[in-house]
C-alpha cells in the first residue's frame, strides 16, 4: 500500500520540475528549466558512466604496477571545449526565451474588453488589466485598477484580501509593494517568485488561460512569526464574471463604509468617541 501511494503520478507532480499550466511566463520558466534539467542529466550521467567504468577497468590488481600517466592534452581540451559548448547552447535558449517570461502578451480576443495605459510591463498594444498587489504581516491585500499606484483610497477602488480575482486570457500587470519588511509574491503555477521590497516597487505578470482555476501560492520570503499563515490564492473567472463581481465588491464596500460612518455619527453624537 506504501508503495502504491508513493508511486501514484500525484506523488511526485512537480517534484523535480516548477509548476506551469497558469500563466504563459510560467510554462516558458518550466520549458527552460527542463531544459537544463535535461542536459544536466545527461552530463551527470556521462561523467558517473566514465567514474564506474574507470574504476571497475581500472581496479587494483595483485602484481600490477599502475601507469604514470602525467596528462592527455587531446582529451583535456575535448572536455573544455564540451563546456563551453554545452554552456553557449544554455546560454542562447535562454536569452531566446527570456522575452517570453518577461514581457507580456496581448490579451485575446474573448478576454476583458481593457483600455490602453502606459505602467511598465505593457503588451504590445498597451492594453491591461492593473491589480496593484501589497503586502503587510501577514496578508496580501489586492486593489483592482489602474489608479491603484497612485490613491487608491481616495478614489474608493475596490479590495480584497487573501484571495485575488482576476479575468481568463487577460493580461493581467501586478505592481507589487510592502508597507512594513520584505515579502514574496509566489503562485508557482503562474510565475517566478517576485519581492515586495519596502519603499520600491516591482512587476510581474501572468495572463490566465482558464476560467473556474484557482491557484494556490506563498509567501516565499521569511517575514516574521506568522510567515507561514501568509498564503495567497488567485481565483480565474470569465470577463463577463469580473465586472460584476468587481460591481458586487464596490457596493459592498460602499455599504460597509455607510455603516462605519453612521456609527461614527452615533458614538460622536453620545459622546462615546
Amino acid at each position: 500500500m506504501l508503495a502504491s501511494l508513493a508511486l501514484a503520478p500525484g506523488a511526485f507532480a512537480n517534484f523535480l520540475t516548477p509548476k506551469s499550466g497558469g500563466s504563459p511566463n510560467a510554462d516558458s520558466i518550466a520549458e527552460l528549466y527542463k531544459l537544463v534539467l535535461y542536459i544536466a542529466a545527461f552530463v551527470f550521467l556521462v561523467v558517473e558512466l566514465t567514474l564506474l567504468y574507470s574504476v571497475y577497468k581500472f581496479r587494483a590488481k595483485k602484481g600490477a604496477v599502475a601507469a604514470q600517466i602525467h596528462g592527455n592534452t587531446r582529451l583535456e581540451i575535448g572536455w573544455t571545449v564540451a563546456a563551453g559548448l554545452i554552456l553557449v547552447v544554455l546560454t542562447v535558449i535562454t536569452f531566446i526565451k527570456l522575452p517570453s517570461i518577461i514581457n507580456p502578451p496581448n490579451s485575446d480576443p474573448k478576454g476583458l474588453v481593457l483600455s490602453a495605459s502606459t505602467t511598465e510591463p505593457s503588451p504590445p498594444n498597451g492594453r491591461k488589466l492593473t491589480i496593484c498587489v501589497t503586502g503587510r504581516q501577514y496578508i496580501w491585500r489586492y486593489t483592482y485598477g489602474a489608479a491603484c499606484q497612485q490613491n487608491p483610497f481616495t478614489t474608493k477602488l475596490p479590495y480584497s484580501y487573501q484571495q485575488m480575482v482576476a479575468p481568463a486570457n487577460t493580461t493581467v500587470v501586478l505592481v507589487i509593494q510592502s508597507t512594513d519588511v520584505i515579502h514574496s509574491w509566489w503562485i508557482p503555477s503562474m510565475g517566478g517568485k517576485v519581492d515586495a521590497v519596502p519603499g520600491y516597487t516591482t512587476y510581474t505578470w501572468f495572463k490566465a488561460p482558464y476560467a473556474g482555476a484557482i491557484y494556490h501560492g506563498q509567501c516565499a520570503q521569511l517575514c516574521g512569526r506568522n510567515h507561514a499563515a501568509m498564503t495567497a490564492l488567485v481565483k480565474v473567472v470569465s470577463p463577463t464574471d469580473y465586472q460584476a463581481w468587481i460591481q458586487q465588491q464596490t457596493a459592498a464596500i460602499n455599504a460597509a463604509n455607510q455603516q462605519v460612518i453612521q456609527l461614527r455619527r452615533v458614538l460622536t453624537a453620545t459622546g462615546n468617541l
